[in-house]
């Protein structure tokens, strides 16, 4: 009989310690990132499968284990809150390839074979990079830190634990895992607090990386079959040099003008929590 009345206290105090921020954070990344490690590289359409099993799984966690509301997932708007990142992604990118061109920091020329196999390819890899890596960093880590913390220390370790997970890419340096944690880390972040929709950052996000592999500039270190070939010129500062243009300092630059004015467009609105609130 004691061993019956112990193990439904066990159950329970388990159970809520997967209901607290970092209870949840924990599973839902364990979980996410499962399917993340089965899907990614998978042949055809399966990274897209795999994105839909993600978020799936991620609003399973967020119901269930969390019991919490999952308005960030909602599916009313979300065609929209996509296409508005994506506007944002594209632009980031082609300005910062612009500038680094005009500097005489980059060439083009066409490398296009198979156009459609190129851009389908693309797409697929990119969409399932975007949709996991948001569910995880934006969508599971940043909520449950803001939870404690409040947004600004939320969004300062979520980025810095975006660029130390770069670290590993080819051609990484501390500069560029610096470089990721500003640009993707402080803008991702502060473009989930403004609009407070995952599929706003993952619009950006993929946007953001299928730009640039189709330019044939390396992603994170990676280079992928693009449409066009990059010859490389001049200064690391400027081109970003293996790593690809990430970790040029336009980009930096670029993304610090972008965040800043979401942020504050997320404070105006409401949409930034103080340690205060947190703990209410």
């Amino acid at each position: 009989m004691e061993a019956t009345k112990e193990q439904p206290t066990k159950r329970g105090r388990a159970g809520r310690l997967t209901r607290t921020p970092l209870g949840w954070m924990l599973t839902g990344m364990a979980a996410v990132g499962l399917v993340s490690a089965l899907t990614a590289t998978g042949p055809g359409p399966v990274p897209l499968l795999g994105a839909a099993a993600a978020i799936a799984v991620y609003a399973w966690v967020t119901r269930r284990v969390a019991q919490r509301p999952a308005p960030e997932i909602a599916r009313s708007g979300a065609g929209r809150e996509t296409l508005r990142g994506a506007a944002v992604g594209l632009g980031f990118i082609f300005l910062s390839a612009l500038l680094i061109t005009a500097f005489g920091g980059y060439s083009f020329s066409w490398g296009g074979d198979g156009v459609l196999k190129v851009v389908w390819a693309a797409v697929v890899v990119q969409a399932g990079a975007a949709v996991t890596e948001e569910l995880l960093f934006r969508g599971l880590a940043l909520q449950a830190l803001e939870q404690l913390w409040g947004s600004r220390a939320a969004v300062a370790v979520t980025s810095l634990f975006f660029g130390v997970a770069h670290l590993g890419a080819e051609g990484a340096t501390p500069w560029s895992g610096l470089a990721i944690a500003v640009e993707a880390g402080v803008l991702l972040g502060a473009a989930f607090l403004w609009r407070r929709s995952i599929w706003f950052v993952v619009g950006l996000h993929f946007a953001w990386n299928t730009t640039e592999q189709l330019l044939g500039i390396p992603v994170s270190g990676h280079t992928p079959d693009g449409l066009f070939t990059v010859d490389v010129h001049g200064s690391a500062v400027l081109t970003g040099g293996g790593f690809g243009l990430e970790a040029s300092l336009v980009p930096v630059l670029i993304s610090v003008a972008l965040a800043v004015p979401m942020l504050v467009l997320a404070h105006r609105d409401g949409r930034v929590r103080t340690r205060h609130d947190a703990r209410r």
